[in-house]
């Protein structure tokens, strides 16, 4: 698991805070095939179904994470975030290919992750072709609505099965910004969880999905 341009301000709980402006970008190049990627913890939100099952393969060269457990249990939320690294204020993208699932095909970016049942988390579905911001807190999903417009459940955005895509949210205070393949979509405001926590990934219910290029920028 390679990643570049690490710069360490000390250390919280455990995880490393980045210095402002020092960007963390994980391709998974030096992994091994077939075991969970270094440098990882694996959460399981509300444990419905099963926790999920994270390893690394390979298309060619390139190595990238997938969940590959089709459990199809419908309140299943696997979770995968970096041990080492928290921060509160930050730009987090990840590229993701959704594979299959009958239930969802949902691909999910985690911040201030406090723990597998608090965090914020952005997802976008390929069978619903929407992108979604919730907070999970005491292991419960609620959408938030969006600034200036309400509760909408998200927005919709083309999300295709079978192809690389790039989702990202930029979080500044109790601002988050939510941009698919490029184009902004929406912005949230949020104060439920307001201090540092850690970044990942995440999926729902029979969903597996392909993550590349994990990056946190700090701000």
């Amino acid at each position: 698991m390679r990643m570049t341009n690490v710069l360490i301000v000390f250390v919280v709980f455990g995880a490393t805070m980045l210095v402002h402006g020092a960007t963390r970008k994980v391709d998974f190049s030096d992994d091994t095939i077939g075991q969970p990627p270094k440098g990882f913890e694996f959460g399981h939100t509300a444990k419905a179904g099963a926790p999920g099952k994270w390893v690394i393969q390979a298309e060619g060269t390139n190595k990238y994470l997938i969940q590959r457990d089709p459990d199809s249990t419908r309140s299943r939320f696997p979770v995968a975030v970096l041990s080492d690294v928290s921060a509160a204020d930050l730009d987090l993208s990840v590229r993701f290919k959704p594979v299959s699932g009958r239930v969802d095909q949902a691909a999910g970016l985690v911040w201030r992750y406090r723990d597998q049942d608090n965090y914020y988390i952005v997802r976008a579905n390929a069978l619903e072709d929407n992108v979604v911001l919730y907070k999970v807190e005491n292991g419960k999903r609620i959408d938030l609505p969006l600034k200036g417009e309400g509760r909408t459940y998200g927005k919709k955005a083309d999300v295709p099965a079978g192809q690389w895509s790039t989702l990202r949210v930029i979080a500044t205070g109790a601002l988050f910004e939510v941009h698919s393949n490029g184009t902004k979509l929406y912005e949230v405001e949020d104060r439920t969880f307001t201090q540092a926590g850690k970044v990942g990934v995440w999926t729902k219910a029979d969903s597996v999905t392909q993550f590349d290029d994990l990056t946190v920028v700090t701000k």
